[in-house]
């Protein structure tokens, strides 16, 4: 009893709770018949999809900042990133190569990582103006920069006739679609089915990948310096390590993470989403880190994993389940702001006792 007792403690109680309840949510789509198998492929596609913008999470937390939810900035230099390469496919410039989808998403990584690394840098000096608010204050930056480019994208100069609209020939539709660009390239790289089940194991690589890419920089001299920094700065200064660089250098991070996640997300949902989309993916993306067992003092690689397998998994089985049990009602978006913002502010109701 006592072995139980402390492992239940080890792993968290409300880790506990929340995998009785995704275990429970199976057992009722079970009873509902609504596909055992094909629900878990779409809950490890998800998995795969979000991981990386859940990864951002760990270098801002790390660096001190804490939760990123300014990693909407990010998401918008990744958007950029792909569009350039929508419009360098359009113009030909990947005709000539073996594999133009590849080439195409190598293009967009390059570009997202570029741009979201040069607006994590100038948010990361902004964020060092304003110690002590860092969640309040990169949760309207964010806002605010989806809000600048809901401009933007009706004044940049793209082109591509699957980008813009097609009436009027200016600015940027709301969604446009990757089937002839990148769409699917990770998903459909050594993917393979298990009976209904199936498993985007490209894209599970990628992830996985940029996950053990993380953990290596963590264990370098300038990832612990990083950590220092976030964890003690009296220390770190004593020790004459540059707090306010490494909070830079994390919130740089995050953000660069921000832009290559939306690439993966993208290719495997088949579509870009402008102007509003990027509103709120902030949210998602701290609870699942959140309801991985991390808190706003501290992350992990394993919080990024559980935590966002928990949190897609409840989502894409509940909102099913439950509209099963009402099915006059659609409550797929009030079951998705419940969870999310419930589990949110949950986790901040306890970053007092972290600190401590």
């Amino acid at each position: 009893m006592d072995s139980i007792k402390r492992a239940v403690n080890s792993f968290g109680l409300p880790r506990v709770i929340i995998l009785a309840f995704f275990v429970f949510l199976l057992g009722m789509a079970a009873f509902y018949d609504l596909g055992i198998p094909a629900l878990l492929g779409d809950v490890i596609r998800r998995w795969g999809m979000f991981g990386i913008l859940v990864l951002a999470m760990v270098p801002a937390i790390q660096s001190g900042i804490g939760p990123n939810f300014g990693v909407s900035i990010g998401i918008i230099g990744g958007l950029l990133g792909s569009l350039i390469s929508i419009e360098m496919r359009d113009m030909g410039y990947f005709e000539a190569t073996a594999n133009p989808e590849v080439v195409s998403v190598i293009i967009a990584l390059i570009f997202a990582i570029v741009f979201a690394g040069i607006f994590g840098f100038l948010y990361g000096l902004l964020l060092n103006r304003v110690k002590g608010s860092e969640m309040v204050v990169s949760t309207y930056v964010g806002f605010s920069m989806v809000a600048l480019f809901n401009i933007m994208w009706l004044l940049l100069p793209f082109r591509s006739g699957t980008s813009i609209w097609p009436i009027a020939g200016e600015g940027l539709r709301t969604t446009i679609s990757l089937a002839d660009d990148f769409g699917g390239v990770f998903n459909d790289l050594l993917a393979f089915e298990l009976g209904d089940m199936s498993v985007p194991t490209g894209l599970l690589l990628v992830f996985f990948l940029c996950c053990f890419l993380v953990w290596l920089f963590t264990q370098s001299r300038i990832g612990m310096m990083m950590r220092a920094a976030g964890s003690n700065p009296n220390f770190a200064r004593a020790a004459g390590i540059n707090v306010n660089k490494m909070r830079v250098l994390g919130t740089t991070l995050s953000t660069i993470l921000g832009g290559i996640g939306i690439v993966a997300f993208a290719q495997s949902f088949g579509f870009l989403q402008l102007y509003n989309a990027p509103l709120m993916m902030g949210f998602t993306v701290v609870a699942s880190v959140l309801v991985g067992g991390a808190s706003v003092v501290n992350a992990r690689i394993f919080n990024v994993l559980l935590g966002t397998f928990l949190f897609q998994g409840i989502l894409t089985v509940a909102i099913p389940v439950a509209n099963q049990m009402v099915p006059e009602g659609n409550l797929s978006e009030i079951l998705r702001m419940i969870i999310s913002n419930g589990i949110i502010l949950y986790a901040l109701s306890k970053s007092r006792e972290a600190t401590r």
